[in-house]
């Protein structure tokens, strides 16, 4: 899979320059049930090894993602960019670009010469925290919109017809925070909106502190989504030529401005996290980015969803651990995968590794394209966690190897595992009496809740306890992290192994046994008829 630097430019002048601009129409980038690979790559480092790009091809991608706008900056003139972009159509890759309309707090893209603007322009105004603390990105003031609509008007000159907004384009500084710029401006727009006295602010800013789903609260952050979803639109206004999308930070909801209903209809990129072995390599840490994929999933179509494949720093997750992520988007049907690590490029040699676990999630995914997975164990992730809570799902009941289903709102039946910040909401509710929840904390919550630690250990033995239950339902019988996928139109399971060593597993329907032996952190399908 390697070639040289003359190789490929000698490809690229070969090709010509008869090819549309306009690359893929977004119709067409859409319609298809089978899985399409992404990679968002670099001016720096197409100039440094531009034949990544015939790598990338023949390892089975598909589409090219190149940087356009950054908070106030053209980091890379827009004709060279527009030239790159060129080559990539030449290639026969679809090829169109990401832009970061408002920054991020810190440094997540990772410049490997360190030339990459990380704020934007002087006049661009800092975001302010609710303890008064300032910080760069993630705020919205003028002219911020303004520049961006400019922006999008000059790249649609270049035949670009699709542009994702990243870094992860929200206003919360980071994931698990309620978001919005508690700055001057931003308090006097706010009071004056919602009718309120001056002494509502410290209310606000105690209610923020403690996480109280409060009226106020509730109302601060439906008006911080009101800012974004604006900023977003305008945006989409700007050219009838581009199709906007948008990339969603992990757990990415109302809480960080992000309404996901107001996104409906176009690409979303669902947000995942976990970008290094240090993360990745628990089990925890894989439930949890799978909790996060199918959480977003919730509002979006299989056609516009886009993985959060990442690798940061770019050189510290492995070629396996970057494979074994393809598993999510499988389990969670997430057609188009896309493979990011910032300005720097994660190493050559993992797309070693990548191409033929690329083939094989492809099939895999073609067996389960369109159907949804179901289980007696319930995937709810609620309204207190999407507006106060600070993102720790109890995601390892994902990994007890008996199946579950999403829900958009509390079941009649089944098992549910409620975050802290929704169990403490559940007190305030009226919810179905027959659902058996569970939750890690004690104290006033969902009625009969049984309070449980959130172990493997102890999930485990719940399995075991229901056993009887579990007779019409196909459950692995080993006590080894798995998540089992159960597809009943189907007639499938698909079993992720979350352990680090080959194992054995069992899948038990009634009294039939059905054996599988699946490698370290691989996936299978195990079928049912």
């Amino acid at each position: 899979m390697r070639v040289t630097r003359r190789t490929f430019l000698g490809t690229c002048a070969a090709a010509g320059a008869g090819y549309c601009l306009g690359g893929e129409s977004a119709s067409a980038a859409t319609s298809s049930s089978k899985r399409l690979y992404n990679l968002s790559i670099s001016i720096e480092v197409l100039e440094k090894e531009p034949e990544r790009l015939k790598v990338f091809a023949d390892a089975g991608g598909t589409h090219v993602w190149v940087p356009g706008f950054f908070y106030g900056h053209w980091p890379v003139p827009l004709d060279q960019v527009c030239a790159w972009r060129k080559r990539a159509l030449d290639m026969g890759l679809d090829a169109q670009m990401i832009n970061i309309p408002l920054g991020h707090p810190g440094d997540a893209l990772g410049s490997a010469n360190g030339a990459f603007p990380l704020t934007g322009p002087k006049y661009w105004h800092n975001g302010q925290r609710p303890d008064g603390k300032l910080y760069s990105g993630t705020s919205l003031h003028e002219p911020a919109t303004e520049e961006n609509v400019a922006a999008l008007k000059e790249i649609a000159k270049c035949g670009v017809r699709r542009v994702f907004v990243d870094d992860d384009f929200r206003l919360a500084p980071s994931p698990g925070q309620i978001g919005g710029c508690f700055c001057d401006e931003h308090k006097a727009d706010f009071l004056k909106k919602g009718g309120y006295p001056e002494n509502a602010w410290a209310e606000l800013i105690d209610c923020v502190n403690r996480r109280d789903l409060s009226p106020i609260l509730r109302a601060w952050v439906e008006y911080t989504c009101d800012q974004l979803t604006a900023c977003f639109r305008a945006q989409q206004a700007a050219t009838p030529t581009i199709e906007m999308g948008n990339m969603v930070m992990y757990f990415g909801a109302e809480k960080a401005g992000t309404r996901l209903t107001d996104y409906r209809g176009v690409p979303l990129r669902v947000g995942e996290m976990m970008f290094h072995d240090e993360a990745f390599g628990t089990v925890k840490g894989k439930t949890d980015e799978l909790y996060s994929c199918l959480f977003h999933r919730r509002f979006v179509t299989p056609e516009l969803a886009y993985s959060e494949t990442t690798a940061y720093p770019s050189d510290k997750l492995s070629a396996a651990n970057m494979a074994a992520k393809l598993v999510v988007s499988t389990i969670a049907d997430v057609r188009n995968t896309m493979f990011m690590s910032g300005l720097t490029a994660f190493p050559m040699a993992h797309w070693d590794v990548l191409g033929p676990a690329m083939k094989r999630h492809s099939a895999l995914h073609e067996r389960l394209a369109g159907h949804t997975p179901k289980g007696p164990f319930k995937h709810y992730w609620g309204e207190a966690s999407r507006y106060v809570g600070n993102d720790q799902p109890y995601s390892l009941c994902l990994a007890s190897g008996v199946p579950f289903e999403v829900v958009d709102t509390p079941p009649e039946t089944g098992f549910v595992f409620l975050s802290d910040a929704d169990a403490k909401h559940a007190a305030t509710q009226k919810l179905p009496e027959k659902t058996r929840w569970v939750s890690r904390i004690a104290g006033p919550q969902a009625p009969g809740a049984r309070v449980m630690e959130e172990s493997l250990e102890n999930l485990f033995a719940l399995k075991h306890e229901i056993a009887e239950e579990l007779k019409g339902v196909p459950h692995v019988v080993e006590d080894k992290p798995v998540v089992c996928a159960w597809y009943p139109t189907a007639n499938a399971v698909l079993l992720w192994n979350l352990s680090e060593t080959r194992e054995k597993l069992t899948v038990r329907l009634g009294a039939v046994d059905r054996t599988a032996e699946i490698d370290a952190l691989g996936a299978d399908i195990v079928e049912l008829a």
